[in-house]
């Protein structure tokens, strides 16, 4: 912790200040050092009055620059206090229509479509603003991103009324969150160069935080991974989209390198990592520990490449699921038996929460409209 800045002593003024500026019907007494001074310049050689010309419009430049940011962050607005907490039954969620950006929440009713989904004033509004949000157990999670020159991002941890425990300076854009079952252990992705896995060209972050002891990992890209059973070293790895295992110590996530995509098995108290099969994205792991949720690239390009499988942890056979259309999220189980994720909004910018069957069958229904993150509380 840095020591507290020490204040400077306030200035005595003078008992009897001397006025400032010149006096009643006084000559200005700069007047005439300042025509002086001009003339001086005027003297110079043109390549010196360049030089010093440029020189000063740099620091000027520099001044303006330093002004605007920091009124853009003395304007900007401090999140109020949340107008409700975690509480057990409630699906919680990320509005992206009015009130946009602020976490928001209503009844977990299932699968089915409920009433209240499509009456914005009926949904319970206040939350805090982020750009990411997940939510288990008394923990949740918030990634924020600022403007600014430049602008900043945050993870911020939440306790049970939403309210603010420790906050992460981070880099780049927020992209996935996840908070285990209990609550402990947290995790949450950052591009730190593009905005898109539909493409190659991006390069991400993934960190993770034991919220018990406050060990934080900034970049798990230094795990041991061993790849088709040989240890394996690599400039271009990336990890995203970290899912817990109820013990808190298990972990599946995606790395990519070489151009392909594979799910990985983590140990964080022995730190190492190893692949289980190719071609698995953004995994999630069911609330009973057995399947894993993931987006699987079923062609080419960056047009509509994803579908959403399921995996038996038991069997490794995958199952394709009822929605056909390309979802890039890492979907969230609302119980053992159905996912929500999110999908473009009819608006530009906004999203709506789909729900589909985790058994193959059925078929997809709108669950909130503009909104994403879902993260339910059982």
């Amino acid at each position: 912790m840095n020591p507290p800045r020490r204040q400077k002593p306030a200035a005595q003024e003078p008992e009897n200040p001397r006025p400032e500026g010149p006096g009643p019907g006084t000559a200005s007494p700069g007047a005439r050092p300042a025509a002086g001074a001009a003339a001086r310049f005027a003297a110079l050689p043109l390549r010196i009055r360049v030089l010093a010309l440029t020189v000063t419009g740099a620091l000027l430049a520099g001044v303006a620059v330093a002004y605007t940011v920091g009124a853009a962050r003395r304007a900007e607005p401090a999140d109020p206090v949340s107008a409700f907490g975690l509480d057990h039954g409630q699906l919680y969620f990320r509005s992206t229509g009015a009130g946009t950006g602020r976490v928001a929440r209503l009844p977990a009713t299932g699968a089915a479509v409920s009433p209240a989904a499509h009456e914005p004033g009926r949904r319970t509004t206040g939350g805090p603003r982020c750009d990411r949000f997940y939510a288990a157990a008394r923990t949740g999670l918030c990634l924020t991103r600022r403007p600014g020159i430049p602008p900043r991002s945050y993870a911020v941890v939440l306790d049970e009324q939403l309210r603010e425990k420790r906050r992460i300076g981070l880099t780049g854009i927020p992209n996935r969150a996840r908070v285990s079952a209990s609550g402990r252990m947290l995790s949450w992705t950052m591009f730190a160069t593009g905005d898109s896995y539909a493409t190659t060209s991006f390069s991400t972050r993934t960190s993770i935080l034991d919220t018990r002891t406050g060990y934080l990992i900034k970049n798990m890209e230094d795990i041991p991974l061993t790849l088709d059973g040989r240890r394996y070293h690599a400039p271009d790895v990336n990890y995203w989209g970290v899912t817990f295992a109820r013990d808190d110590n298990t972990f599946y996530a995606t790395v990519s390198t070489a151009g392909k995509t594979y799910l990985v098995k983590g140990d964080l108290h022995r730190w190492r990592a190893r692949t289980l099969r190719e071609n698995v994205e953004c995994p999630s792991l069911s609330p009973d520990n057995t399947r894993l949720a993931f987006k699987k690239r079923v062609r080419d390009g960056a047009r509509d490449p994803w579908r959403l499988y399921v995996l038996d942890l038991r069997t490794l056979q995958e199952r394709p699921l009822a929605e056909t259309r390309s979802v890039d999220d890492q979907a969230a189980w609302l119980d053992d038996a159905t996912l929500a994720y999110a999908l473009p909004g009819k608006e530009s910018g906004s999203s709506d929460i789909w729900t589909v069957p985790a058994d193959g069958h059925g078929s997809p229904a709108l669950r909130v409209p503009d909104a994403s993150s879902p993260a339910r509380v059982p």
